[in-house]
């Protein structure tokens, strides 16, 4: 018998999924942001969290509880917005879920069952933040943190991270590959696999770390290049966007969503990290790469592109926002969905021309406290004639 309880929390959950999402009173000429998320705890299937027959849960007690919603890969199928989203049980287990919806900004719904990975990696204890990337070669490719715990260290929290790589051509059924090997780096997180084949090989977007944690000598966002993506190995990694003294990205930086072409390079949406009295902020960055060479940076806008901004800074890790996730539709709308403080999912919305715009006419950052101020008197001094002169 199902519990009647059921019923009752199943009418709470249809009119969350019903209700639709408003544009905030933000604005920056950028984007625009909306006054709720689009996934939370609350949008996981009840059928997930609760055995609902009443004779073998008469409480109607959350069996497996799910803590959060966040960092979801993004992609646009069949005129519907997908977000492989990265859900976190109250066991702190993580684990991938497919949400769709029609509009992109609300609606969003999971399927009936989670991912279930092929289990080729027996060290492996949790994995996150897949990002998913639609390649020329045919497939969907879905590039994800693969965790282990680091047995050389006594310390519970030691971990080792790969890049574990699965495909699919229609988000239900996934081919588990071998995990990604960089020769001269340690450790992988937030590995973004290029869209388009590079000198005939496939291309990835790397963070070379030293640590679980710090990136020691890593210098920034890499990029490498493979043969064979079903034995994925990179001998090289060439420092794209570089970590750099006193920026949103001094502590650490890494690639976000897979790039989006357009006529004037590459770009970028990634997040960059830097150290505070209360603790790591994270902020996502802008910038773009050559489209014959996406390697090379073409356009670095100074500071953060999206900050963690009101109810979005509070959550199990304060202060944070982070995206591995944006769809660029073909009429130029972007999408950029985004997690807060590892708790929600958001979504930002844009254009293409306005993201050019942005990245290619946002001053530079100077590096000097001296030299952004006379930057910023620049702009100043020309507001100032215009508003003199009445124009």
């Amino acid at each position: 018998m199902i519990h009647e309880k059921y019923f009752e929390k199943l009418e709470e959950q249809q009119q969350l999924f019903q209700k639709k999402n408003q544009k905030s009173n933000f604005y920056n000429g950028i984007y625009d942001r909306y006054v709720d998320p689009v996934l939370t705890n609350q949008h996981i299937p009840l059928i997930w969290r609760y055995d609902i027959n009443k004779e073998t849960n008469p409480f109607f007690m959350e069996r497996l509880g799910v803590n959060a919603v966040l960092n979801a890969g993004a992609i646009y199928l069949n005129n519907k917005f997908y977000l492989v989203a990265r859900v976190e049980g109250n066991d702190r287990k993580s684990f991938f879920a497919v949400a769709e919806s029609d509009h992109g900004i609300d609606g969003f719904h999971f399927w009936d069952y989670p991912i279930l990975l092929e289990d080729t990696c027996l060290s492996e204890t949790n994995v996150y933040d897949m990002r998913l990337t639609q390649h020329e070669d045919g497939y969907i490719y879905g590039v994800f943190c693969s965790e282990s715990k680091d047995k050389t260290q006594s310390d519970l929290s030691a971990a080792v991270a790969e890049a574990g790589i699965v495909r699919t051509k229609d988000l239900k059924n996934w081919e588990r590959l071998e995990n990604l090997k960089t020769l001269h780096s340690l450790q992988q997180r937030n590995v973004v696999l290029h869209p388009e084949f590079v000198n005939g090989k496939y291309a990835f977007y790397t963070r070379p770390m030293d640590d679980f944690i710090d990136t020691g000598s890593g210098g920034g966002i890499g990029f490498g290049l493979c043969e064979d993506i079903t034995h994925a190995v990179i001998d090289e990694e060439i420092i794209t966007s570089k970590r750099k003294y006193h920026t949103i990205t001094e502590a650490k930086n890494g690639a976000g969503a897979v790039p989006i072409k357009t006529e004037k390079g590459w770009i970028h949406i990634a997040h960059g990290v830097r150290n505070t009295a209360a603790g790591l902020r994270y902020v996502i960055y802008a910038f773009a790469t050559a489209i014959d060479d996406p390697a090379k940076v073409i356009a670095e806008p100074s500071g953060f592109l999206i900050a963690p901004l009101g109810e979005e800074r509070v959550g199990d890790v304060s202060n944070v926002v982070f995206t591995n996730g944006a769809i660029a539709k073909d009429n130029g709308e972007v999408y950029i969905y985004y997690a807060s403080s590892d708790t929600r999912m958001h979504v930002a919305t844009t254009t293409k021309e306005k993201l050019i715009d942005y990245v290619f006419h946002t001053p530079k950052d100077p590096g000097r406290s001296v030299e952004c101020v006379a930057q910023r008197c620049e702009i100043i001094k020309e507001n100032l004639r215009l508003i003199n002169n009445g124009k």
